[in-house]
């Protein structure tokens, strides 16, 4: 236990600062399209770690262990050698994570207090006669300020349950395929790679929905709402021929993986470098690590659940999952609505009406 407790505490370290590498590289524009290619590594590890974990499962199962390490080290060191973390680290020009207001009215013609602004952000003001004051270091956000940020707590908690239904899905799929499609266990391996098949698919199509729509509660709450029926449809009717369980598994992992995906990159890149934070850049792995580490519950409580419930019967397993994606869905209700009333705002402004 003592093991798997380092190695977990080892490799969340991880992901709150490779968001925030990706967030410190793109807007917010094409940040769900982009974040939903980049994130596919995570299904793409995935399927290899099944794939290497199927090969030698019979044979010499410690490779299962050796070869991943090997991978995992050999990129850690290229990783610590090449890794850019800022965009101005190698003269490039950063990304303008907020546009103001009078930017949204008018594009090219953004002001500040000073005098215009170029589209680059910097003043068309000639202040080289005004005196020049050192620029402040701002402080890493803290704990608590970073769930004051509107959206952390929902999405964190989003996270938790639709984090639950992804690895429950990652752990026990193997077994669930063996005792009930009666496949060997090297043909089990190899099919529930196609769950993160679909994963790959449903978080690049998350990413660029969420960046059309400008909702990114909205993209997870409607596939999560579809999520819910496919996942009974695949316990009752997703073993009937390895044609209708690969079409399954690949839909079911495209709904329970792309919000997920969303949340952990996009969103989570979103709420990091909110307008709230007045530009303050030294939010976006905090945000990351909170919103991150709550569906890590989730991930560590859906196999445990699972191994508890499953002696009772596979159907009760997938129960547990359908409402596990209900309360992820419910949890976004509120930021659903305040999204639909920015939409709606707009449209009513248009017509006349008077929004308040």
């Amino acid at each position: 236990i003592s093991y798997q407790v380092c190695n977990g505490l080892v490799q969340t370290t991880g992901w709150p600062a490779v968001v925030a590498c990706v967030g410190n590289w793109f807007g917010k524009g094409k940040r769900g399209l982009i974040m939903g290619i980049w994130n596919s590594h995570t299904s793409v590890g995935n399927i290899l770690g099944s794939l290497i974990a199927g090969a030698w499962v019979s044979s010499a199962w410690g490779l299962s262990f050796v070869v991943p390490g090997i991978i995992i080290t050999t990129v850690g060191i290229i990783c610590f050698f090449f890794l850019v973390e800022y965009p101005e680290d190698v003269d490039c020009s950063p990304p303008q994570h907020h546009v103001m207001t009078t930017s949204e009215k008018d594009p090219e013609a953004v002001t500040s207090n000073e005098g215009p602004l170029s589209l680059s952000g910097q003043s068309s003001v000639d202040h080289s006669n005004s005196p020049k004051e050192p620029a402040e270091e701002p402080e890493a956000i803290s704990f608590l300020g970073a769930l004051r940020i509107p959206g952390v707590v929902e999405f964190s908690l989003c996270l938790l349950f639709a984090k639950l239904v992804s690895y429950t899905f990652l752990y026990w799929l193997p077994l669930y395929i063996v005792n009930v499609a009666h496949f060997g266990a090297k043909e089990a391996g190899d099919l529930s790679t196609l769950f993160d098949v679909g994963g790959i698919l449903g978080g690049i199509f998350a990413g660029l929905i969420s960046d059309y729509t400008g909702g990114r509660a909205t993209t997870c709450c409607v596939m999560l709402v579809v999520a819910a029926p496919m996942l009974f449809l695949y316990n009752h009717v997703g073993q009937n021929g390895i044609g209708t369980s690969i079409a399954m598994l690949i839909i079911c992992g495209a709904l329970v993986n792309g919000p997920y995906a969303l949340i952990t990159t996009a969103v989570s890149a979103d709420l990091g470098t909110h307008e709230s934070l007045k530009g303050n850049a030294k939010a976006l792995s905090t945000v990351t690590a909170i919103i991150d580490g709550t569906g890590s519950v989730g991930a560590a409580l859906g196999p445990l659940l699972a191994g508890l419930i499953s002696p009772t019967g596979w159907n009760n397993v997938f129960y547990m999952l359908i409402a596990a994606d209900v309360l992820a869905c419910l949890l976004l209700a509120r930021v659903v609505v305040k999204e639909a009333r920015g939409w709606c705002g707009p449209m009513a402004r248009q017509r006349g009406y008077v929004v308040t």
